[in-house]
């Protein structure tokens, strides 16, 4: 059984970076294409940045595109969310998932494996 825990939200002013961390326990990582998904009070979920697990290929929203970037860390069993230039429309619940040999299409159908979210704050 896969356990995501994310970490790393907060408040920070328009223009800042933040650093989300998906930590996993239970099964390696790297054997699941991961995606962050995030979902602001009054809209829909959305799928942020992925990382696939057979070539390690990513994908990124077009809102998100040039700004965030997705990696893996083998070694701590995590993967990471790189947020750069961040903008109030940035605000939202972030959530770590986890499905065995997906592509990364940016809908949430066969993930299996939620975290519990981290709350991410952009505003001056």
């Amino acid at each position: 059984q896969l356990h995501l825990v994310e970490s790393g939200g907060g408040l920070v002013q328009p223009g800042g970076s933040l650093r989300l961390s998906c930590a996993a326990s239970g099964s390696p990582l790297d054997t699941y294409t991961i995606t962050w998904f995030r979902q602001a009070p009054g809209k829909e979920r959305e799928g942020v940045s992925c990382i696939r697990n057979r070539d390690g290929s990513t994908a990124h929203a077009n809102s998100v595109k040039g700004r965030f970037t997705i990696s893996r860390d083998n070694d701590k069993n995590t993967v990471n969310l790189q947020m750069n230039s961040l903008k109030p429309e940035d605000s939202a619940i972030y959530y770590c998932a986890a499905g065995w040999d997906l592509y990364c299409s940016g809908g949430s159908a066969g993930y299996d494996y939620w975290g519990q979210g981290t709350q991410v704050t952009v505003s001056s």
